[in-house]
């Protein structure tokens, strides 16, 4: 009985929770109803269910802290929650996800974490329309991957891409798995309250052994207690009570320890150490976590100190390797809320944290095994081999001990090109695996010369039936290649993986020329040249090329001018390399930048009959010349933002909100209610439009000369008798306004001067245009009483406004229409559908749509508005994975967008206004903060992000007014209004100017008059069209920038030559003028204090 008394080492475990600083916060977690844990932890990242419907992952560094954005990069791979995630032990970038849409994600997290939001998974596993409710790696053998959907268990051999093992002997949906911890068997808990212990290599039946477990089919766990032949499980029993349960499998129907706790309904989340013993007990919803130690014999469970903070979503363990092993961490536990993640440190007293005790760190699991899947199913058993924490023990000391995060292992078509081999550790430079064997046949790579200024790493592949793969990089002349990183593998890998039609020469050119010691580099108007064509993308429909890897600028001794002429000009190059080039044998695979441009254009020379001898070699003159030329010649001279170049003049635009004094307040009772077509909210610069919640359609008017508080009581407001589907102003009668309503009809309104005093019913004139529901109307933008009128019967129709008559019908869509936007010229109109097509339509010369292309694939509903003159298209949308984005489309080209850019995760739809005068795109949505600004262009990325503005408060529509009511002398050249819940603020969009007191007509040029009818309804329906007039903004007695602005004259700079140096006699010359003006001028050596009276000497002394 002597144990009894031995003090455990961990009895006085103590959680330490950090500060608010040093969690993750403000994130957005829900309540999710799934077997997982909502989050997971590598030694290098936290992976966890974002937002509440829990789709989305967020993935951060493991030591991450501080506030985090709502638009921060995520995982968007799932259309439904995702139910379980879980970290590869061997490698701490390979996430697997599982969902509720019946599929398995395996994702690769970059070294540095997510820059960017990833949708396309590495590899993608399906349970054929069975709902997936676990996830997670062998323990033992690398690339090995479990998941349970319903009663089935699969394994998954993530390698080969192909499932392995199935079983559907489960008679209900299992909850949870854990396997031993050497690999050979996993114990499974189900719904059918039995507990399993499952072996999937054995012959005949896997299932080994089954006993009855908690009485309850609510949730239940199961976790293998290490490599002991114990199993620990959590559940209720029949009373539903919280139970933990110990079973011996040697004794497997006679529970060896039965603890009841309390009778909360939120699931115990058991997290054990095997390497201390420690068991950590969450509850999903509960503020505690219980920290219990196992042993061996009875009482089984000894109680330590428990943690009470914030309720619990989820929780999970960090691996051992990540902790602070130097201030007597044993575990870290990470508690997931539902707005911050708290790492708990679980720390063991010590009298001084100097030194490592090694009594609290047992040998604990590695993450190196050479176990794969492959011969674990064939019935090989391997442990991982154990690893020492103490940092002196260390291979890199006191550093973080982080696996390989390994490159990208599934994206590669090719069969040769193994798990091991891509995770393969770098062999050490010089060594006999690292020789190249420069001038071989089999896989040889062509090697550059000497003259080349900067150094490629390049990969091949061979074909299928050489069984090696080999990484060849461009040596030094000595046959050695450079040494490989990790992380320039992976990148190796991902160029592998993509096409090399993609990479362009003109790319590889620039990047040379702009190097520090390059010969090009001699003037400003040459680097901006550079930079331009350099920023000027190349328009591919395939994936865009990798970077090259190119070893650094450090470690390559940049040649001298001599050199690259001697080098330019030789034509010694390798006999082999010659050969191949000659008979064409060059592998279609290898990639290789920019020689496979250079390899191209020579068979090209080859194929024209000219002559290719000369330019065999990679570093031969004309080759290169031909290909740097055609890339040249590809690239633009114009770019919107480069470095030396131009630079939008509304980048640093800024929104600032109307004073408290102009703001209309004490709005109540706003409509929720209103269709995803409707902006919800319109404005003119007299008065704006609000719908009303409840019955009969009402919509309120309020007087924007009047602002303040509105008082309590009914608000006047216009009775339309039926539910509200869109409203807007005539822009050319500020007083008139349509409202459409679901009974097909379209209500013409009328306001007084004074503006609304009490409800009304009586609409100025009533139009019947559908037998159904109205989606939207529209105004035209240039004749007047022209109606625009789209049905659910998919048919837009045109209406005389003086006559109520109809004048055309446009036929053509196959599905519920989003949106319609008039072209600037108001000849051409634009569709969005939820059929994915963008149609453009000519409604005076035909009704069917006269161009037709592919729109955002999203159905939750898009937005589309025209720019740059009628030449584009700009429509927001939806994504497969419910992503926000903004596409812009060549409007006389719709077959693909030339650019997408990718926003958010939001339900609402992002409603887009365009300045034509500044060509700026503002984006937002309903329940959005943010005011989202683009300047949209013609010419690439066509989509320049601008400084976006943050609202205080949420808003519910936005409206923006015409550019004759732009305070121009304050330099606004936009202004809205924004409703919020319970106000209507106007909203001025700026350009800060140092002259403020000048006119800016370069941000103000000739605006046309969109406020005044340019043609009549009967002028348009007649195709006699009329361009709208242009007026400037300049008020009277304001001097413009440009008249004050000097033009400074150029100065011709004297051209030099980076290789032209003096002649003797010049300097010579130089010499004589120098000597003369010396002579002419008076030379004496006393200086003016010599004059001054000081002191005697004898003064000094004494």
């Amino acid at each position: 009985m002597a144990w009894r008394f031995k003090a455990s080492k961990y009895k006085n475990a103590a959680p330490i929770v950090p500060k608010a600083e040093a969690c993750v916060r403000e994130i957005s977690v829900g309540s999710y109803q799934t077997y997982g844990n909502n989050i997971a932890a590598s030694g290098a990242f936290m992976a966890f269910n974002w937002e509440h419907t829990g789709s989305s992952v967020a993935v951060l560094p493991l030591d991450d802290c501080g506030r985090k954005s709502k638009t921060m990069p995520l995982l968007h791979g799932h259309t439904d929650t995702v139910t379980d995630l879980k970290f590869s032990p061997f490698h701490d970038g390979l996430l697997a996800t599982a969902s509720q849409d019946c599929l398995v994600k395996i994702w690769h997290i970059p070294e540095k974490g997510l820059e960017q939001s990833l949708s396309d998974p590495e590899a993608v596993f399906s349970h054929k329309q069975r709902r997936v409710e676990t996830v997670g790696f062998h323990p033992t053998a690398d690339g090995l991957m479990y998941s349970t959907a319903a009663g089935c268990v699969a394994l998954f051999d993530i390698a080969a891409q192909k499932e392995i093992f199935s079983n559907n002997e489960h008679p209900e949906v299992i909850q949870s798995v854990s396997w031993r911890e050497d690999g050979t068997v996993l114990a499974t808990s189900c719904k059918d309250k039995c507990l399993r212990i499952f072996d999937p290599r054995a012959a005949g039946t896997p299932i080994q052994m089954q006993t009855e477990s908690h009485q309850s089919i609510k949730d239940s766990r199961v976790v293998w207690l290490g490599n002991q032949t114990r199993i620990l499980t959590t559940g209720f029993d029949a009373a539903r009570l919280r139970q933990v349960i110990i079973r011996d499998i040697r004794n497997f129907n006679t529970p060896e320890k039965t603890l009841e706790l309390d009778c909360s309904t939120g699931i115990l989340m058991p997290l054990f150490d095997p390497d201390t013993n420690m068991l950590f007990l969450a509850g999903k919803g509960d503020t505690t976590i219980n920290y219990l130690e196992i042993t061996d014999k009875d009482p089984y469970l000894i109680e330590g100190l428990r943690h009470t903070g914030e309720q619990t979503k989820g929780a999970c363990l960090v691996p051992k390797r990540a902790l602070k092993v130097m201030e007597a961490e044993v575990n870290r536990v990470l508690q997931l809320t539902s707005n911050m993640v708290i790492p708990i440190m679980y720390q063991v007293p010590r009298k001084t944290y100097r030194d490592f005790h090694a009594d609290l760190y047992p040998e604990t699991m590695g993450y190196k095994t050479e176990l794969i899947a492959s011969e674990w199913l064939n019935g090989t058993n391997q442990a991982v081999p154990k690893m020492n924490l103490d940092p002196a023990k260390r291979e890199h000391g006191d550093e973080p001990i982080i696996p390989r995060l390994g490159p990208k292992p599934f994206s590669s078509n090719t069969g040769d090109v193994s798990f091991d081999k891509v995770f393969a550790v770098p062999v050490a430079p010089g060594s006999h695996e690292n020789i190249s064997n420069v001038g071989q046949d089999n896989g040889s790579d062509l090697s550059t010369t000497q003259a080349k200024p900067d150094l490629i790493v390049e990969i091949e592949i061979k074909k299928n039936h050489e069984g090696d793969t080999n990484v060849t990089g461009n040596g030094n002349g000595n046959g050695v290649q450079k040494s490989l990183t990790t992380s320039e593998r992976r990148k190796i890998f991902e160029q592998n993986s993509e096409s090399s039609e993609n990479s362009t020469e003109g790319e590889d050119r620039t990047d040379a020329d702009l190097r520090r010691f390059s010969a090009v580099r001699s003037s400003i108007a040459e680097r901006r040249r550079v930079y331009e064509s350099r920023s000027k993308s190349q328009v591919d429909e395939k994936a865009q090329s990798p970077v090259p890897l190119r070893r650094e600028s450090s470690k390559v001794e940049p040649l001298k001018p001599s050199q690259q002429l001697m080098s330019s000009n030789s034509s010694n190059v390798m006999p082999q390399a010659a050969a191949t080039a000659a008979t064409g044998g060059i592998d279609s695979k290898r990639i290789s930048v920019p020689e496979g441009k250079l390899m191209e254009e020579h068979r090209q020379q080859r194929g024209n009959g000219t002559t290719a001898a000369a330019g065999v070699g990679l570093g031969g003159a004309g080759l290169k010349k031909s290909a740097t030329e055609a890339a040249f010649s590809a690239a633009s001279t114009k770019r919107t933002s480069t470095v030396f170049g131009k630079v939008s003049k509304f980048r640093h635009l800024k929104g600032t909100p109307g004073h408290k004094s102009t703001h209309i307040e004490n709005l109540r009772n706003l409509s929720r209610q209103i269709p995803g077509e409707c902006n919800g909210f319109h404005a003119n610069h007299e008065r704006v439009a609000v719908p009303l919640s409840g019955p009969g359609g009402k919509i309120a008017i309020f007087e924007l000369s009047r602002p303040g508080r509105l008082a309590d009581g009914v608000i006047p407001s216009l009775v339309n008798g039926s539910n509200i589907m869109d409203f807007q102003w005539d822009p050319f009668d500020a007083q008139r306004l349509a409202v459409a309503c679901d009974d097909g009809i379209v209500k013409l309104w009328r306001i007084d001067e004074g503006g609304l005093n009490e409800p009304t019913n009586a609409p100025l004139g009533e139009l019947t245009a559908h037998l159904d529901k109205i989606y939207f109307i529209r105004f035209h933008p240039l004749a007047a009483d022209v109606l625009l009128t789209a049905s659910y019967d998919m048919t837009i129709k045109l209406w005389d406004l003086r006559t109520m008559t109809e004048k055309c019908t446009l036929h053509g869509h196959t599905d519920q229409i989003f949106d319609f936007a008039w072209s600037p010229c108001g000849k051409l109109g634009a569709t969005v559908c939820k059929d994915g097509k963008i149609r453009i339509y000519n409604p005076r010369n035909a009704d069917t749509p006269i161009l037709e292309g592919n729109g955002p694939v999203g159905t939750r509903g898009a937005r589309i508005t025209w720019a740059l003159e009628g030449h584009y298209i700009v429509c927001t949308g939806f994504d497969k994975v419910s992503e926000r984005q903004i596409s812009v489309y060549n409007a006389q080209k719709l077959t693909a967008p030339l650019n997408t850019a990718s926003l958010d995760v939001s339900p609402s739809i992002l409603i887009p206004y365009y300045d034509e005068d500044s060509s700026t795109l503002f984006v937002t949505g309903k329940g959005d903060s943010t005011i989202y600004c683009y300047e949209i262009t013609d010419e690439e990325p066509y989509i320049c992000p601008l400084s976006h503005h943050r609202c205080s408060t949420l808003h519910q529509g936005l409206s923006f007014l015409t550019k004759n009511h732009c305070d121009v002398a304050s330099v606004e050249f936009s202004k809205a209004y924004r409703l919020t819940n319970t106000t209507i603020e106007p909203l001025s969009f700026t350009v800060p100017r140092i002259k403020s007191e000048l006119f800016q007509d370069d941000l103000f040029p000739p605006t046309r008059i969109t406020w005044s009818a340019t043609l009549s309804a009967d002028d348009w329906f007649d195709c006699n069209d009329k361009a709208a007039a242009k007026v400037s903004l300049k008020p009277e007695g304001m001097d413009t920038l440009s008249s004050i602005q000097q033009v400074p004259a150029p100065v011709k700079k004297p051209e030099h030559s980076q290789f032209a140096s003096k002649s003797e006699y010049e300097i010579s010359k130089q010499q004589e003028i120098q000597k003369s003006v010396s002579a002419r001028m008076e030379y004496t050596t006393k200086l003016e204090q010599d004059d001054m009276e000081g002191v005697d000497e004898n003064e000094w002394q004494e």
